[in-house]
């Protein structure tokens, strides 16, 4: 293989954190103000879904850290359950578990750059963007790592400017931290589970190390502290960010809003100085879609050296970039650009990967008593409370979306259902 053939721990905890910091955070706080009218509420929102991404982060890095190889849940659950099940996480990441996001991402970068480019319609700048950074990735592993930390450096400088632009902004005679006495209803009731799984949308990529173990420079050390890091790190500048953004602007201009952070930085900054921060927004939104296009293709990869059916996949140029996987992951992501809206498809997707990372968090639980002679380079802090906080809160709040949700839930759940189904046809025809 030409070229790095392991990336460093740098490069993971930045891979990491540019899949969790993208489109959520600029364009989510919307539509939680619009269902919920407290801040009270909706910060507790952020700070418990950084809770839970942690909890989930630290399971990850035990079962990361045993098995040291590309794929996260398609190799987890492959190893704890059985082949069908991981088999069937790994097609959710195959089919959309990257491309849907991506999409969405791509949806929102097209509406930064639209704004400050408002004579280029959004989705020509989407279209645009998204084939620039499919064709680099389609180098090597080094153009990768480099791109993707030039522009995470981008990514964090924006996040800081605008934490600290925003705080001399925030009107203190307004600010309403302290909850109400309605406030306590709010928290079981369905629209608070709505506005959480646009929280664990926008936290989604706390496992993203995960997917490319195997490319990674002493794993048993440097996955966990990736995942771990990477994780904590946004967590804390979700929560600075979103009080900024909930405390600077009335919350009436960005109820329903996808393009917060343009919304609010106009406030900070003046019309010229939002098309600005418009535009870096939007150049930070590159970097989300440049991690998904690096880890969703592995996925693809690990399932193409374990099914004879799917072999295609596994193909690697000489630089040893999985480039049919990428190809594939590109295909469908631009199928869902073109038919779908942001909002249906962060519910879709991400009912559907929650309900592939509870298994998978689960899993910690049943490697300790299956196998407990397994050497465990490191282990779950907290354990049980750690893995069993994640199972308990991501399962209720999945069960509230698919009340409230039932059609975009159910397309999740036909998305296995069809995995199953390729399962057992590849399993036939490599049998004749």
């Amino acid at each position: 293989m030409i070229g790095l053939k392991k990336i460093s721990a740098l490069t993971a905890i930045s891979i990491v954190i540019a899949n969790m910091i993208g489109t959520g955070v600029f364009t989510t706080l919307g539509f939680q103000v619009k269902e919920i009218g407290s801040p009270f509420v909706i910060l507790c929102i952020w700070i418990l879904g950084g809770i839970v991404a942690l909890s989930g982060a630290l399971s990850y890095a035990e079962l990361g850290a045993i098995f040291q190889r590309s794929g996260g849940e398609y190799l987890f659950l492959s190893k704890i359950y059985h082949p069908m099940v991981g088999f069937l996480a790994g097609w959710l990441s195959v089919t959309v578990g990257f491309a849907a996001p991506s999409a969405a991402t791509a949806m929102a970068l097209g509406k930064y750059f639209h704004y400050v480019f408002p004579m280029i319609p959004p989705l020509w700048i989407s279209c645009c963007v998204s084939v620039l950074v499919y064709a680099l990735h389609l180098r090597s592993l080094r153009w990768e790592s480099i791109f993707q930390n030039i522009f995470i450096l981008v990514e964090i400088f924006l996040i800081l400017f605008f934490i600290v632009s925003g705080i001399e902004h925030v009107e203190r005679p307004k600010l309403d931290f302290l909850p109400k006495p309605e406030d306590l209803a709010v928290f079981f009731s369905p629209p608070f589970a709505l506005c959480f799984i646009y929280t664990m949308y926008s936290y989604s990529g706390w496992n993203a190390a995960a997917y490319i173990a195997g490319e990674i420079e002493n794993p048993k050390k440097n996955i966990p502290l990736a995942l771990i890091l990477g994780t904590t790190i946004v967590v804390i500048i979700y929560t600075f960010l979103n009080a900024v953004f909930i405390f600077s602007v009335p919350r009436d201009q960005i109820s329903g809003q996808i393009e917060v952070g343009a919304i609010v930085a106009r406030k900070i900054f003046g019309e010229w100085g939002s098309r600005f921060a418009g535009f870096l927004i939007g150049v930070s939104l590159i970097s989300s879609l440049s991690a998904m296009a690096w880890t969703g293709p592995r996925v693809a990869a690990a399932i193409g050296e374990d099914y004879p059916f799917f072999r295609i996949l596994s193909k690697r140029s000489k630089e040893g970039v999985p480039y049919v996987g990428l190809l594939l992951q590109a295909l469908i992501m631009f199928c869902l650009l073109f038919s779908s809206s942001f909002a249906k498809i962060i519910t879709y997707v991400e009912f559907a990967l929650g309900l592939s990372t509870v298994v998978t968090v689960l899993g910690v639980i049943i490697l300790r008593w299956k196998a407990p002679e397994l050497k465990r380079f490191y282990s779950t802090w907290g354990y049980p409370l750690t893995p069993l906080l994640y199972v308990i809160i991501e399962s209720i709040i999945l069960l509230q979306v698919f009340r409230q949700r039932p059609v975009e839930s159910l397309l999740g759940l036909s998305t296995f259902l069809l995995g199953a189904i390729v399962y057992f046809f590849s399993k036939k025809a490599c049998s004749k």
